[in-house]
Order: C-alpha cells, then sequence, then structure tokens
C-alpha cells in the first residue's frame, strides 16, 4: 500500500502539490477567524456535571451573581481607615465606579455590614468589592479595559487604585500568557533556523519541515474552527497547536527527508527513492503519528473543556503534520530531487565514509551497551526512579490571581491582600443546601453551622440565608490563600460533614477540590485509552506482544522522571525557581500526554529500523545495533528541535506555563538520550528473540491484516540527467 501511494505521489507530484496549496488556502480562507471562536472562561476548568457548577447555577438563578467572577478594587488612602467614619474620596470613587457598571450587582465596601475584614492591618488601604452577574469571557475582556481607563482618567483614583479579582485576574492570565507564549516563539524562531540548517546541512532541506509546520498549522486552524461550531475550544488550544505542529513537522520530516536522502543516495533514482520513502519511513510516520494522536487523545476522557479541547487540538494537529508528511512532502520531494541538497555548504555536503563515521559512533555505543546489558538496564532504571522518587510528595495547586507578576493589577492586589490584610472573605466557602419544598428545620441548620465553626481554619460562618424555594446558602470564610494545603484541607473537613439536606459546594477552593476529584475519576479511563490504544498500534507496527508492553514501561520511567523532576524544581524550589503550594492539577496531564506520546513516537522511530535489519537477516543484537545506529542521530536532533520551541515556554512569567514548557522538554531530551541510548538496547539485548513473540493466533492476524513486504522495491528507470545523480546523505 505505501509502495504504490509513493509511486502515485511520485506520478501526480504536480498534481498532488497544487492540490495541497487550493487545500492550505481554503483551510486559511476558513480557519482564519478560529480565534474568535475559542473560548477561554473560568467555566473551561470545571466539569460541567459537577456540584461546584450546580452550587453556582443555583446561588447565580437566584441573585444574578456569578459567585465565580468578580471585581476587587484595592484603594490606598492618605488616612487610617475606622469603621464609624464615612469613607474617604478615593474610596467612595471606587464604590461609584463599580456601581456605575451594569453588570455588577452588588458593591460591598468596610462600611458595610461585616465589612471591617476589607481594612488592611494598618488601616492605610481598603478593598471595595464588585458582585457581577454572569459573563463571557469576550465581555470580561472588555470590562476589564473598561475598569482600568476609567481608573485611570479619575484624578481622585489614579496611582491609589488597583484593579484585581477573579475575573481581572483571568483575563489578565491570559494576556500575560499569550505574550509569553508570543515572546516564547520569538525567542525559539531564530534558534530553531539556525538547528535546522545545522541538521539538515543545507536552506533547501531545512526549509522543507518548516513549510509543513506552517499547512499543519493552517490545517489545524480549520479543523478547530470547524469544531467550534460543535462544541467550547478553550483558547489554549491554540498555543498547544503551534509548538505541536512545529514539532511533529520537524520529526516526520527529518524521518522523511533523511530516508530520502538514503534512497536517492543508494539508488540514483528519486522516482524509486521516494517509493521507497513512503514504503518505509511513511509507514513509520503514520503509526508515529496514530500513537502521538492517541496519547492526547486520552485527553478528552476528562469532562472539562479546557482539557478535552488541548486533546483534541492536539488529535488534530497530529493528523494535520502526518497528512503533510505522507502526501504533501513525498511530493515535493519528488520535484525536487537531488536539489533537496541545494544551497549547502560543500563541506558539509557529506560522503557516505562521513556518514559511517557518525553512524559508527551510535552502533559502537548500542554494542558496548549490549556486551553488558544487566548492568546498563539496573543503572538506567536507577537514575530514572531517582529522578523520579520526589513524585511521592506531590501536591496539587490550582491558578490564581496570586500566580500573576507583580507589574499586572491583579497580581498586585493578591499579593497586598496576602501580606498586608487578615482574611477579608473575598473568596469564602459556599455551602448552597437543597432543603426541598418544605420550610427547613432551623435548629438542624444553626447545628450545621456551630460544626463548620468547629472545623480548624475556617474563621467565620455566616447565618443561613434563603435563595429560593428550595435552597438555602451558607458562606464560610477559611484561613489562608484558598489554594494552599490549609485551606483544602478546612475545605475537606467541611465536605466531610454531615450536613442536614442535601449540599452543593463552590468557592475557590471548593472549584479547585472538584476539579482534582473529577480528574482523579476519569484517570483510571484516560489510562486505559492511552495504554490500550498504544499497545494495539504498537501491535499493529510490530507484530509482536513483548515489545509493546516493554515500550509502555519504559514510557512510564521517562514520564514519572519528568513529574519527579517538575516537583523537585517547583514545589521544592531548585533551579532558581520558587517553591509552589504544588503543581498546577492539568499540568501533568498534558505533560504525561504529550512525553508519552513522543516517546512512543520515538520509539516507532528506532523499531522501524530494527524491523528492517532483522527482516534482511542480522540477528537480534546486530539489528538493535544497526538500528540505533540509523535512528540515533536522528531521534536526537528531533528532540533538540522539539524542546526549542517548548522549552522557552520556560520563560514564561506564569508558573503553569513553565511547568508545561519545562516538563515536556525535559521529559522528550531524558527519552530521546537515556532511555533509547540504554535502556532500550539493554533491554533487547537481555530478551533477545523474545522481544518479538506474540502467541501463534495473534502472529496470524497481524500476517493477515498487515502483510510486510521485505524485498525492497527495485529501482525504476531514471527521470534525471546524469550530471544530477550526485546525492548528498542525510544527517546523521
Amino acid at each position: 500500500m505505501f509502495s504504490a501511494l509513493g509511486s502515485a505521489l511520485h506520478r501526480r507530484r504536480i498534481a498532488v502539490l497544487l492540490l495541497a496549496l487550493l487545500v492550505t488556502v481554503l483551510a486559511t480562507a476558513y480557519g482564519g477567524s478560529v480565534s474568535e471562536k475559542l473560548s477561554n472562561g473560568l467555566s473551561d476548568y470545571d466539569d460541567p456535571g459537577g456540584g461546584n457548577v450546580v452550587a453556582r447555577e443555583t446561588i447565580a438563578k437566584a441573585t444574578g451573581v456569578d459567585p465565580q467572577q468578580g471585581y476587587l478594587l484595592l484603594v490606598r488612602t492618605d488616612e487610617s481607615l475606622k469603621a464609624n467614619t464615612a469613607p474617604p474620596a478615593a474610596v467612595k470613587a471606587a464604590g461609584e465606579l463599580l456601581r456605575s457598571r451594569s453588570e455588577v450587582k452588588d458593591v460591598i465596601d468596610y462600611t458595610s455590614d461585616a465589612g471591617s475584614a476589607l481594612v488592611s492591618k494598618d488601616g492605610r488601604s481598603t478593598v471595595v468589592v464588585g458582585a457581577v452577574r454572569t459573563m463571557s469571557y469576550q465581555e470580561s475582556v472588555e470590562a476589564e479595559e473598561e475598569l482600568q481607563r476609567a481608573i485611570k482618567d479619575d484624578p481622585v483614583l489614579k496611582d491609589r487604585t488597583w484593579l484585581g479579582g477573579s475575573t481581572a485576574g483571568h483575563v489578565q492570565v491570559a494576556k500575560v500568557s499569550d505574550e509569553d507564549v508570543t515572546q516564547a516563539e520569538m525567542i525559539a524562531a531564530p534558534i530553531i533556523l539556525v538547528v535546522l540548517f545545522l541538521v539538515f546541512r543545507g536552506l533547501v532541506a531545512a526549509f522543507v519541515p518548516l513549510l509543513g509546520g506552517i499547512v499543519s498549522l493552517l490545517l489545524t486552524m480549520a479543523g478547530l474552527r470547524l469544531t467550534t461550531d460543535f462544541m467550547n475550544v478553550s483558547a489554549g488550544a491554540m498555543s498547544l497547536s503551534f509548538a505541536l505542529g512545529l514539532g511533529l513537522s520537524i520529526d516526520f520530516g527529518l524521518l522523511i527527508v533523511s530516508r530520502f536522502r538514503d534512497e536517492l543516495a543508494a539508488q540514483q533514482d528519486r522516482g524509486a527513492a521516494v517509493r521507497q520513502t513512503v514504503a518505509t519511513a511513511g509507514r513509520t510516520v503514520l503509526f508515529s503519528a496514530l500513537t502521538v494522536a492517541a496519547a492526547l487523545a486520552a485527553l478528552t476522557a476528562f469532562p472539562h473543556p479546557y482539557l478535552r479541547s488541548m486533546g483534541l487540538a492536539g488529535v488534530i494537529t497530529v493528523l494535520s503534520a502526518a497528512l503533510f508528511a505522507l502526501v504533501g512532502l513525498p511530493a515535493l520531494l519528488a520535484v525536487l530531487g537531488h536539489r533537496i541538497n541545494s544551497l549547502a555548504p560543500r563541506r558539509w555536503q557529506r560522503s557516505a565514509g562521513t556518514a559511517a563515521a557518525t553512524e559508527g559512533r551510535w552502533h559502537r555505543m548500542a554494542s558496548a551497551v549490549m556486551r553488558r546489558p544487566a548492568i546498563f538496564a539496573v543503572v538506567a532504571t536507577a537514575i530514572l526512579l531517582l529522578i523520579a522518587s520526589p513524585l511521592a510528595g506531590v501536591r496539587f495547586t490550582g491558578v490564581d490571581p496570586a500566580l500573576l507578576p507583580k507589574e499586572t493589577s491583579a497580581g498586585q492586589v493578591a499579593a497586598v491582600l496576602e501580606k498586608e490584610y487578615d482574611d477579608p472573605g473575598t473568596a469564602p466557602l459556599q455551602i448552597v443546601l437543597n432543603t426541598g419544598d418544605g420550610a427547613p428545620d432551623t435548629s438542624r441548620l444553626n447545628e450545621y453551622v456551630e460544626q463548620i465553626k468547629a472545623v480548624a481554619g475556617v474563621e467565620a460562618v455566616a447565618a443561613p440565608f434563603k435563595l429560593d424555594g428550595r435552597h438555602w446558602e451558607i458562606d464560610a470564610v477559611v484561613a489562608g490563600n484558598p489554594l494552599d494545603d490549609r485551606a483544602q484541607k478546612s475545605v475537606e473537613a467541611v465536605e466531610d460533614l454531615k450536613a442536614p439536606y442535601s449540599a452543593a459546594y463552590t468557592g475557590v477552593t471548593a472549584d479547585f477540590l472538584a476539579q482534582r476529584a473529577t480528574i482523579g475519576d476519569n484517570l483510571p479511563l484516560a489510562g486505559a485509552i492511552l495504554a490500550g490504544v498504544t499497545l494495539l498500534l504498537l501491535f499493529a507496527f510490530s507484530g509482536a506482544v513483548v515489545l509493546p508492553l516493554m515500550a509502555l514501561v519504559m514510557n512510564l520511567l521517562s514520564t514519572s522522571a519528568a513529574f519527579g523532576f517538575l516537583v523537585w524544581v517547583f514545589q521544592d524550589g531548585n533551579l532558581g525557581f520558587s517553591a509552589q503550594n504544588g503543581l498546577e492539577a492539568t499540568t501533568p496531564l498534558l505533560v504525561f500526554a504529550l512525553a508519552f506520546g513522543l516517546s512512543t513516537d520515538y520509539n516507532v522511530f528506532l523499531l522501524s529500523r530494527i524491523k528492517e535489519a532483522r527482516a534482511q537477516g542480522m540477528d537480534d543484537r546486530a539489528a538493535v545495533a544497526h538500528g540505533l545506529s540509523q535512528t540515533g542521530s536522528i531521534v536526537t536532533s528531533a528532540a533538540i528541535l522539539f524542546c526549542v520551541p517548548v522549552g522557552a515556554l520556560a520563560l514564561s512569567r506564569l508558573v503553569f506555563i513553565q511547568e508545561l514548557g519545562l516538563g515536556a522538554a525535559f521529559a522528550v531530551l531524558l527519552d530521546a538520550t537515556l532511555v533509547r541510548a540504554l535502556l532500550v538496547p539493554s533491554l533487547m539485548a537481555l530478551l533477545g528473540a523474545a522481544s518479538w513473540w506474540a502467541p501463534a493466533p495473534l502472529r496470524k492476524l497481524h500476517r493477515a491484516v498487515f502483510p510486510h513486504r521485505t524485498k525492497t522495491p527495485q529501482p525504476a528507470v531514471s527521470d534525471e540527467p546524469e550530471a544530477r545523480k550526485a546525492a548528498v546523505a542525510p544527517v546523521g
């Protein structure tokens, strides 16, 4: 099938390229508006069917106030504030500004009932709270800009008032995220260009994967635009698509171009070279793409719109990159032929001897490892387990304005509240009780309030109040930052109390606990999808049962090591990073899916060459050494090129983006070096022929479904002048 595809792409290369151009133009026109259709709401991180969402919707329906949103205006004053004195001009102006907004439903300041906690410890600043209705993300963006402009234009508020709160904080997190991702792309772009030139050893060859990245990104944008007609797609999907699309296009391009150069040098005929490239490297790309897509598809097992969007965007991006690599790229190579080696310094146009020298280093290393496989297997596994060991103490947290840099207004407000205020009660635990149609038993409600007051960490509990005919609300102020361990334990203790009626909980802490619980509940399903599909695809690729299981174990080891590294860096505060309450809850899932998929991707690259060598008659150890010699530098180069755009995210000002960038980059580099260089050859040497074992019925099934041609296709009649037959060997 792949040989036939290669032949067809060579024969119809001009028509295929014109069709690819047309599809790309249409995708650009259709997908150009995708950014306007993406969502970025706070609810993207919730399970739509969660109890916390039910509680919020009940409150919003009864009061018109969305508990998940709101404004905080931090006002500095010249005099010390006291509860029994009239508010100064700046505080009045802040309250009037909020009351003038149509989305604001209620305003609370230090003169309100129980508002004394809204004054700082030194009495020289206060917080004015604005409760708001439910707003879309775009409405939130416009409101934040208008409030910032109003504060700047008002001489009473200017330079003494700062906008914070959950609504402004979320908008500013998105803005900082976009700015940092853009900056990372700008930093990564020139580095990628230089590294591509060094790796591909020529401008023409280096440009090919960049072209693939552009095409795959445009196709992905069109795919996401179509998806927005059926579901909410989070804005974070575009950032993932950019990094993943470029990385995979480079991976697939490096594999295809390198193999094409090999075949061109051996056969001196581009038709046969294209056919054999698609038959070998094309098949590898297809299975690699499917395994990466399967890993990212596992994210769709989670009900949170953000995670589902990331998983869906990942799948669309992978398939777009594979489509170009399997169709557009071979057709382009068929047109270029030996010109793929153009615009390269002569000293880089390597001879076969130079290629053999590079490949020889990997061959010698693999042979050395396989002479003492048990020692190297134990050492590599011990290193991975040591790096993974901090994972035993992992904690998780969420995203709130406190993570913002101090140059943002919401970040400054959060920092001041934490440092200069006793608990102001701006993020209370809200308990919604469904009391049914009848009147509630007030004695039971009061008893429940007393139980809540007795929970460690609960500083105040308001009297129960009626929301509607069926629901009552109780608000509790919990000490500390809503996302730290102490607040989480307190809210968990409250949730463990036996409520007099059916209870649902919301608030910053309760929402995070609900998110964490939902992730935990759906983790087994996601893991089953990931493991099951990966095992099936690797069996389809290799025809073996042991190899897929070995790959699964190695992937788990390398991703666990990446998580341990993240805990050590961010939670424990090493390598110059400040210690955090824990890892952001969704980041490990994204890192795991990316790292697992790319680890399997590199494994398929290696296994494809080992399998070819075995089919040519090499014994198991010789085949492993040959496979590593042929793919060692390709995998390492691909890993480095992938890590440049992803690793640049570690320069972000937001911790959760730093975690994603550094975690994914570390996992990929670890897998491409320690795992591929030491663990794979040592384990395959220990297992020997058993690596390729499968039960007889499965072997028979595999031969029937995936017939494998071991005979190399014969070169076709040359269609190029003799003067253009000088081929350049691929980068080793």
